[in-house]
C-alpha cells in the first residue's frame, strides 16, 4: 500500500517534503506534481527502483529517462552543453521543457539511451518539485506519469491512489495536474529538434540554436 501525502501546491509542508526525500533515499518510487503533468521518480542511482518504473510504464532501453534538476548549474554536471544550447536552456528554465542532451560520466549507465548515451534533463517550475530537489540535494530520476496505452499523464491524485497503490510507495497530492506532459526538445545535433509538443510553447525552438 502506498502512502498518500496532501501537500500544499504553493507552500509545501517542510515536514512532508523531508519524509518524502527520506523515502526516496531509501529506494521509494514516488509520484509527484510538476509544472506539466504528474511524474514518477526515484533516486538517481537506485537500479531496483528504476526497474520498477520501467515495468510500471512498460519502457524499453531506448527510452530517454529524465533527470529533474534544481537549477541550470546542477544540470550542467550531467550534460554536455555548448554555447547555443546554454542560451536556450537559460532562456527556458525553469519551465515545462525536457531537453535531450549528451550525457556526462556523472549519469548512471542504467539511465542512458541504449545507443546514443543521451539523457533528458529538466528544471521544473513547481514549488513541490523544487522543494523535493532542494531537500534531496541531487537530481531526481523521473518520467511522465503516462500509463501504457494512454496518451496523457494521469491528473487526478485520488485516481492515482486507487490504481497505483500497489505499484508506487508514495503519492504527493498537489491537486489536479495538467493533462499535458513537458515539451521535449533534442539539443544533441546543434539545431533544436522538437520530439514532443506538450505544455511548453515549441515556437522558440523552431529556429537555429
Amino acid at each position: 500500500m502506498s502512502q498518500f501525502f496532501q501537500v500544499h501546491p504553493e507552500n509545501p509542508q517542510a515536514r512532508l517534503i523531508k519524509q518524502a526525500v527520506e523515502m526516496i533515499k531509501d529506494g521509494a518510487v514516488v509520484v509527484y506534481p510538476t509544472d506539466s503533468g504528474y511524474a514518477v521518480g526515484c533516486h538517481i542511482g537506485d537500479k531496483a527502483a528504476v526497474e520498477r518504473i520501467r515495468r510500471l510504464r512498460q519502457l524499453d532501453d531506448k527510452h530517454n529517462f529524465t533527470l529533474l534538476c534544481r537549477d541550470l548549474s546542477q544540470l550542467g554536471l550531467f550534460a554536455k552543453v555548448d554555447t547555443g544550447a546554454f542560451r536556450l536552456l537559460k532562456a527556458h528554465t525553469p519551465g515545462p521543457y525536457t531537453f535531450i542532451l549528451n550525457a556526462t560520466r556523472e549519469v548512471p549507465r542504467l539511465l542512458l539511451h541504449a545507443k546514443r548515451r543521451t539523457i533528458g534533463l529538466r528544471v521544473p517550475n513547481h514549488p513541490i518539485a523544487q522543494a523535493l530537489l532542494e531537500q534531496l540535494g541531487e537530481p531526481l530520476m523521473s518520467v511522465s506519469l503516462i500509463m501504457p496505452g494512454e496518451r496523457v499523464p494521469m491528473s487526478d491524485p485520488y485516481e492515482m491512489r486507487q490504481s497505483l497503490e500497489h505499484h508506487v510507495d508514495l503519492i504527493l497530492d498537489g491537486g489536479f495536474g495538467s493533462l499535458e506532459a513537458s515539451t521535449v526538445i533534442n539539443l544533441t545535433d546543434g539545431e533544436p529538434q522538437i520530439l514532443r509538443v506538450g505544455c511548453g510553447d515549441p515556437t522558440p525552438f523552431t529556429g537555429p540554436a
